[in-house]
């Protein structure tokens, strides 16, 4: 009984999970490789544009132990300096 509701608290937590981490509507996204996902939201007047990155996160949970994935954004574009791969690469807009 109790593995059944962990399962389904997993397969709940997964899913919450990937909405949280979607991307807006319009931006261009890589999926794969290192990363869940990484999305670039619109470019601004200004140049720049907002880069979101998706990964898990390791979480132990007494006996077991469970991934959740986590979202990180950055602005990118002119006069941003990211050092961080996470968000340098590409240094260009994904997407139209």
């Amino acid at each position: 009984m109790k593995r059944g509701i962990a399962g389904t608290a997993a397969v709940l937590l997964m899913a919450a999970g990937s909405m949280a981490l979607a991307p807006p509507a319009g931006a261009g996204c890589h999926y794969g490789g290192q990363f869940i996902s990484k999305c670039d939201g619109p470019i601004q007047p200004d140049g720049t544009w907002e880069r979101c990155v998706g990964v898990t996160r390791w979480v132990p949970s007494g006996f077991s132990s469970h991934l959740v994935p986590v979202k990180h954004c950055a602005l990118m574009g002119p006069g941003q300096h990211n050092s961080d791969l996470a968000f340098a690469d590409p240094p260009t807009h994904i997407g139209g």
